[in-house]
């Protein structure tokens, strides 16, 4: 097992305080928005065996099968098919979606038989993989998580009482659900910017003053009243409003699957995703959006943004969604309680958010023990044995065996 030194990319969206709060460092006065552990190749962690530190990219590369074990390979290929990270919010991020395997195989060769620089600032798909990722809170945590009923969205909308929205209520309240949020979502993004500033700027302060009373959807009007602060003018404000808002609990977790629309807003959490690139923006931002490719991924089913809560077997409290690449749970360590053993036939990042963990060999051929504090973290091999306990909380990313 090996302790991980880990990059913390400034975002611009990033806090500046959680992640320090969290690590126990002084903030820097700049955006930390996130923590990356993994062997992803923008910024992988790294590891010292006694030769100098490495990268774990690296080290995987160079004998796959020895770190990550058979199985892993055979399923994903010679690289840690996930990463996990530390994500904290200060601002909202961009309104996104991620495409699904066959999506992303397809608009990645499509792009490269074009030759479209992998850095090009109009680049869709980054690499041929799909992004499932789930987030969990460690604070409350506030989001924007796939469409909202048409009907409701309306509802929504009307409250405002702004004329110019008029004609997306009478879509939303019209048409068959799925085509509705497509028609609305479709002349957002395809009006030009400039014609719309005016309306989102009236919608934005209607819903601050709706935010500021004692109403249903309060708490939402507000969100998107903050969004416009963030970002005046964006058509991307009246987008978000097609989408439910979320606000999750510590402990409670969000699992954004293809093609569903979503934003974080504010807070801390720790995000568990497949390991790839591929992002499609519906706004809130000024980078490239494609609408034509982002309305070919979008899945416009609205539905309950289902938050979800871990179910403990033995001790571990595990966090089930639907995907291969990754299984993300959670143990709460008690004093004094005897060591827990991990399943050793995946390979495996442990991160400690809470207390004091030791992570310690079970077998006496594999001598060694580490400690791990808040922010801290480790990755244990596939087939080395370990046991964890102390008094804290321990995040196990792995994949499913």
């Amino acid at each position: 097992m090996d302790r991980l030194v880990n990059t913390v990319r400034p975002y611009a969206w990033g806090s500046v305080t959680a992640l320090p709060e969290l690590l126990g460092t002084e903030p820097t006065g700049e955006p930390q928005a996130e923590m990356w552990m993994g062997a992803h190749p923008g910024a992988p962690s790294r590891i010292d065996r006694g030769a100098g530190p490495v990268s774990l990219a690296d080290v995987i590369a160079a004998d796959p099968e020895a770190e990550l074990g058979e199985a892993a390979v055979d399923a994903f290929g010679p690289r840690l098919p996930f990463l996990l990270k530390l994500l904290a919010a200060g601002s909202p991020l961009s309104l996104q979606v991620h495409p699904d395997r066959a999506q992303a195989e397809t608009g990645y060769a499509a792009e490269e038989r074009r030759g479209v620089p992998l850095d090009a600032p109009h680049r869709n798909y980054k690499d041929p993989h799909h992004k499932p990722e789930l987030l969990c809170a460690l604070t409350p945590f506030e989001g924007l998580c796939g469409f909202r009923h048409p009907a409701e969205a309306a509802d929504l909308l009307a409250g405002l009482d702004v004329d110019a929205l008029k004609p997306y209520v009478d879509i939303l309240r019209a048409a068959p659900e799925a085509d509705a949020l497509r028609e609305v979502l479709t002349a957002l993004l395809g009006t030009d910017r400039a014609a719309l500033a005016d309306s989102v700027d009236r919608a934005a302060a209607a819903a601050a003053q709706r935010g500021a009373e004692d109403g249903p959807h309060a708490p939402a009007y507000a969100a998107y009243a903050a969004l416009a602060h963030h970002y005046p003018g964006d058509p991307g404000v009246l987008a978000a409003m097609l989408l439910h808002h979320v606000t999750l609990q510590p402990g409670e977790a969000l699992f954004l699957g293809a093609g569903i629309p979503h934003a974080y807003l504010n807070g801390l959490g720790v995000e568990l995703m497949a390991n790839s690139d591929n992002v499609l923006r519906c706004g809130l931002t000024p980078k490239h959006i494609d609408v034509p490719e982002l309305l070919r991924v979008v899945r416009f089913t609205p539905g309950d943004p289902g938050i979800l809560r871990p179910e403990e077997t033995d001790g571990e409290e595990i966090y089930d969604t639907p995907a291969d690449e990754f299984r993300l749970s959670r143990y709460a360590l008690a004093p004094g309680a005897a060591p827990r053993p991990l399943d050793a036939r995946t390979p495996q990042v442990l991160l400690c958010t809470a207390g004091t963990v030791l992570v310690a060999a079970e077998l006496p051929s594999t001598e060694g023990e580490l400690r791990l504090t808040p922010g801290q973290s480790a990755f244990v091999p596939a087939g080395e044995h370990v046991t964890v306990s102390g008094e804290g909380t321990l995040f196990r990313a792995t994949v499913v065996a």
